[in-house]
């Protein structure tokens, strides 16, 4: 079946410019975008997962921080709200 589908230019744009780099033509990828929207044969992941590899999730140590103290993120805001305010830290 054939099927005319007008494209604002960016997304004609795009679609070349994945074609020519995935080496595909239009019609292959469209077609497999399409499957995947209405059959349900795309890979969704769950939001976690998205966050996760954007690395939005997890953790990591500073510069110089070899294990990270369970007390250290509180211990840096108090301090700098006390340098902020002139106000000395306490013994």
């Amino acid at each position: 079946m054939t099927t005319t589908v007008r494209l604002p230019h960016r997304v004609e744009q795009a679609l070349a410019t994945y074609c020519v780099e995935s080496k595909r033509t239009k019609s292959e990828v469209i077609v497999e975008l399409l499957e995947q929207r209405f059959m349900g044969t795309g890979s969704e992941r769950a939001p976690y997962e998205l966050a996760l590899e954007a690395g939005f999730i997890g953790s990591f140590a500073g510069k110089g921080a070899s294990k990270p103290q369970a007390n250290s993120t509180k211990e840096r805001v108090v301090a700098a709200i006390r340098k902020k305010h002139g106000k000395k830290p306490s013994a």
